[in-house]
């Protein structure tokens, strides 16, 4: 594992200028990131219809395999997946535990808690930011061994109290905070602490107290990793710790950029968004003469059927933008717009196809910490990423 962290790193480190950009502010430069690198790259972007860049977009082992013939290592970079045996796909989970759990979060849970079980160690769970307690839930149901489930939000502990003793499980809800070093008492030798997509420092944590309290043994799914209380990442293991790379908070939300969620209509209005807000942007750098990008806050979807125009009014009112747009030919900005936003989303595919690798390095990095802390570890995928992107797992155990 650690042989293929350092692997990992260098690749990384040695194809920066790929992917260490926000691909819509350098939609705004002439120049590509990569400046005049790798002209093939360039010539193969430009080349691409709107079409087959959004088919890229939605198929990610399309865009690697292509992408490997630019970046010899991109295809051996990945991690192998096998979890596929038999004994854990079989697990039979209780009837009515789905109730009030949506369709895409039940084919998680109830993928990773067969993993959970199947590498089970101790006497009893504890479920860390565990919400309503879904996954303990079904781990005490196949169990039979007793869940702590700990949460932040009072209320969710409450709902999640009622429905398990509805259910008669021996779960138990805490409410506390994570970050409050009193959450450690919460574990001991015979606890396998489990979390399902625990943000940035909120897992981090759970692995501190879990090594300190020599947890039977411990298991998670990373997500949210740019959620941390500092502006860089701060790595777990020692041999991360010596890498060049360091990590921006911008740059860790770089693997979340990947979602199942949403559809065609999610997708348009997406489209129209980003069109309004690069048009805007290059009217008021043309006409305005505003020096620099001008960050433009969140808008309710349904105000974007209100056009362009009205869009530019808008934020000029809210970023007190004095601008007279009775003879400025607004749809030559939206026009302007629309070519960026195609010119950003050609130049983001570059930097799609480094997603998955630098989130193993963020997984593989708690991995290999815990590895130091004397555990075994094994990481592999949980299920299909059609259900979750984030479908990746570290299982470890004394």
């Amino acid at each position: 594992m650690q042989a293929l962290f350092i692997q990992l790193d260098s690749f990384l480190t040695q194809t920066q200028s790929f992917w260490r950009y926000e691909a819509f502010h350098a939609c705004r430069l002439s120049a590509l990131p990569w400046g005049d690198a790798y002209p093939e790259l360039t010539a193969w972007l430009y080349a691409l219809s709107q079409d087959e860049v959004v088919e890229f977009k939605t198929d990610p082992e399309k865009l690697s395999s292509v992408l490997s013939g630019f970046f010899s290592g991109l295809e051996e970079m990945k991690l192998p997946v096998d979890i596929s045996d038999s004994s854990l796909l079989s697990l039979r989970l209780p009837k009515f535990f789905d109730k009030g759990i949506p369709g895409r979060k039940w084919q998680q849970i109830e993928a990773i808690s067969k993993v959970l079980v199947a590498h089970h160690q101790g006497t009893q769970w504890l479920e860390w930011c565990a919400g309503k307690g879904y996954l303990g839930r079904i781990l005490a149901g196949v169990t039979q061994q007793p869940v702590v489930s700990f949460e932040y939000q009072a209320e969710l502990c409450c709902s999640g109290q009622q429905e398990a003793d509805a259910l008669q499980l021996p779960m138990q809800f805490v409410q506390g905070d994570a970050f409050d070093e009193r959450s450690a008492a919460l574990f001991n030798s015979s606890t396998h602490a489990v979390a399902l997509h625990a943000c940035g420092d909120l897992h981090a944590k759970m692995l501190h107290y879990a090594t300190s309290s020599h947890a039977a043994a411990i298991s998670f799914s990373p997500c949210c990793y740019h959620l941390i209380r500092d502006n860089e990442y701060h790595a777990m293991s020692k041999v991360a710790a010596q890498s060049d790379l360091q990590l921006t908070r911008r740059e860790l939300r770089l693997p979340l950029q990947e979602t199942v969620t949403g559809g065609e209509r999610v997708r348009r209005q997406r489209q129209q968004e980003m069109v309004y807000r690069l048009g805007f942007d290059a009217l008021v750098s043309q006409v305005g003469h505003q020096a620099g990008y001008i960050p433009i806050p969140s808008i309710q979807k349904s105000k974007l059927n209100q056009g362009f125009a009205e869009f530019c009014q808008w934020a000029a009112q809210e970023k007190n933008i004095a601008m007279d747009f009775t003879h400025v030919d607004l749809a030559h900005f939206e026009s302007l717009g629309y070519q960026r936003f195609w010119q950003m989303e050609r130049i983001s595919l570059v930097q799609d196809g480094f997603r998955r690798l630098l989130e193993l390095w963020l997984v593989l990095d708690k991995a290999l910490y815990l590895q130091e802390q004397g555990y075994q570890v094994r990481v592999s995928e949980f299920c299909d990423r059609k259900a979750t992107p984030r479908n990746l797992v570290v299982n470890a155990w004394r």
